[in-house]
């Protein structure tokens, strides 16, 4: 069923996701060779508790035992943070986080270089980030859902990267993961109108190699099949009669 939220509701996502823009910004900036998946996740949690109504969306959500998820080169999404898990110079670390907040939650994500990368990884996110970008500008009321997902699609394409097909993004609200899913590739036109009131999360997840994944034995860490890099880049989006709105844009 399709919640859409009244222009109230979309401001209190709006404070969440501004409480949300900040962690992920202050976990990019803390990301270094030496520390571990779990460094990160404990100043994950205790951002988000330091906010009045603030709680990582994440925890226990389906089970899950973080607060964040942290995946590491060829790992796509749901990695475990974990003390053994230790960032070296060159890895890239995908970091997705959600936050619930008066009764609301956000998602976003971002990969982050560990010190310097190789040109092809770097190029790699670049192509994600504006893939992303693409799929957002596509959210307007005059497109449908396969508009967001054939923008993405063509961007990375385009680029000779691969998108992961069986993962796909999705709506938010009073839920973490409502209707409807956001697939990251598609064609125009195709899937329900985009209306005014719809909130969702936008988060194309791009291999350098082929699109195929599989689950790791965790039963939550899911991986590229040919052992391939990966990057994920995500945002909530409201939309609006007069745009796209971004719920969880970093600042500058």
């Amino acid at each position: 069923m399709i919640q859409l939220k009244s222009p109230r509701e979309i401001d209190v996502m709006a404070e969440g996701g501004r409480i949300l823009a900040d962690t992920v910004t202050m976990l990019a900036e803390h990301v270094a060779p030496g520390m571990s998946t779990l460094d990160l996740d404990a100043l994950a949690e205790r951002f988000i508790r330091s906010h009045d109504n603030a709680t990582p969306a994440f925890k226990g959500l389906y089970g899950f035992p973080g607060s964040i998820c942290t995946s590491i080169n060829e790992e796509i999404v749901h990695g475990i943070p974990s003390k053994k898990r230790v960032l070296h110079e060159g890895d890239l670390v995908s970091i997705d986080v959600g936050v619930g907040y008066k009764g609301f939650f956000t998602d976003s994500a971002t990969t982050v270089p560990v010190g310097d990368v190789d040109a092809e990884s770097a190029r790699l996110l670049a192509v994600t980030v504006d893939a992303l970008e693409a799929g957002i500008g596509a959210a307007t009321t005059e497109n449908h859902i396969g508009d967001i997902g054939a923008a993405i699609q063509q961007v990375v394409e385009a680029a000779g990267f691969s998108v992961v097909r069986e993962l796909v993004g999705h709506g938010i609200g009073t839920e973490f993961h409502e209707e409807p899913q956001v697939p990251n590739y598609g064609k125009p036109k195709r899937l329900m109108r985009l209306t005014p009131g719809l909130t969702i999360a936008i988060e194309p997840m791009v291999n350098a190699g082929a699109p195929r994944t599989r689950t790791m034995p965790d039963r939550w860490t899911i991986v590229t099949a040919d052992g391939s890099r990966s990057a994920h880049f995500e945002h909530t989006v409201a939309i609006t009669d007069q745009g796209p709105r971004v719920l969880t844009r970093r600042s500058a």
